[in-house]
């Protein structure tokens, strides 16, 4: 992309962010009376908004969105990679019933936190270690057998394409107490919407669902294959994206 061109998608970009948060606005304004009435318009009122976000991030900014795979249904474990924000506008706008594990500090966003609690999210406070663990497991069963897909980032935070990370042990910790399938979920979003700075660049991100592990594995073992196929895919969608290389070493924690 040269200098104009450049310059033409940051404007492009700057626009796309301000209708973003501005939609979120007149989005709650509209949907939040219909979701303190009842849980589900919550869930309507994210499905809305998510969906939003990606038809006008493709006609604002060029960044078009694609979903691939089987969409998870019903009581389900997503272990997914995690490089921006879009990749869970993405998740959110088609998993049916989706609660996530998230950070206690995001509990307190304004609408983003009040709608996260609305749905079931489960807040962790990481600062916390071993009780947070034991927090999130009690919260996370609490939600069983709702109907609901539990998105949790195994490494996580949010990791820039490239870069390796460590997976935490709360995922294998979930697998195990929960008993459900999980199905891993790879993406190359950060290589269009990074971690950070307002840049948006035209491309096709992908959120691509894999196959379900189905339950009952060791946890080391599960963990092992996790890692190995949503490492592979991701890297196969970020090569797509035309991300040449991979960093060797690990990020540090």
């Amino acid at each position: 992309m040269n200098g104009i061109g450049t310059g033409v998608q940051a404007i492009r970009s700057a626009v796309f962010i301000a209708e973003m948060y501005l939609a979120m606005a007149l989005f709650a304004l509209f949907w939040t009376p219909l979701a303190l009435w009842r849980a589900d318009m919550a869930v309507r009122a994210i499905h809305a908004y998510c969906r939003h976000v990606r038809r006008s991030a493709a006609l604002i900014a060029g960044l078009r969105s694609e979903v691939r795979g089987a969409v998870p249904q019903g009581d389900v474990l997503v272990a997914a990679k995690h490089q921006s924000f879009f990749d869970i506008l993405i998740l959110c706008s088609v998993l049916p019933r989706p609660r996530f594990v998230m950070k206690k500090e995001l509990v307190r966003a304004p609408i983003v936190g009040w709608y996260a609690r609305r749905i079931g999210c489960v807040a962790v406070d990481r600062g916390r270690r071993g009780q947070a663990v034991r927090s999130m497991l009690d919260a996370a069963r609490q939600g069983s057998g709702s109907g609901s897909q539990l998105v949790i980032y195994p490494q996580g935070t949010r990791v820039a394409p490239g870069v390796r990370r460590d997976y935490k042990p709360g995922t294998g910790a979930l697998y195990e107490t929960l008993g459900t399938p999980c199905v891993p979920a790879a993406t190359n979003v950060g290589m269009f919407w990074p971690r950070h700075g307002l840049m948006r660049k035209p491309g096709l991100a992908v959120v691509e669902f894999l196959a379900p592990i189905p339950p009952g594995m060791a946890t080391k073992p599960f963990m092992e294959e996790l890692e190995r196929v949503v490492e592979a895919a991701s890297d196969e969608l970020m090569a797509e994206a035309g991300l040449a290389t991979r960093e060797g070493p690990r990020a540090a924690v």
